[in-house]
């Protein structure tokens, strides 16, 4: 695992989350009230860019396409693809799959990501 300073603490604000690609790899940070946090950069479902998603009750992300939800900290799906009426039928072809995580730490201002 390589760890890669990815940017700074203050250009990311409290709440807020930004898409990064770093040694090849998309991912998302998140400023959540309780650190920092990376996941890949787009959905299990249909591979939507979360960026353009929006953070739900400080600790979810949710899918700017289908509504899915994942627990940002653990990837963890909390509500799978449910917008429009009918995404269902896909759902069966595209069942529920975790956010792959990143290790993340802050140093010296820097946010820092671990990658596989």
């Amino acid at each position: 695992m390589t760890l890669h300073t990815v940017c700074r603490t203050s250009d990311i604000k409290r709440g807020q989350m930004k898409a990064f690609t770093v040694d090849g790899h998309k991912i998302v940070v998140y400023n959540l009230a309780d650190g920092f946090f990376a996941t890949q950069a787009t959905c299990t479902h249909v591979f939507a860019p979360l960026a353009r998603g929006k953070i739900i009750e400080g600790r979810l992300v949710q899918c700017p396409f289908h509504r899915a939800r994942f627990d940002i900290r653990t990837g963890e799906v909390v509500e799978w693809a449910n917008f429009p009426p009918g995404i269902q039928v896909l759902n069966v072809v595209r069942g529920e799959k975790a956010l792959k995580t990143y290790k993340v730490s802050v140093k010296d201002g820097e946010v820092r990501v671990k990658l596989d």
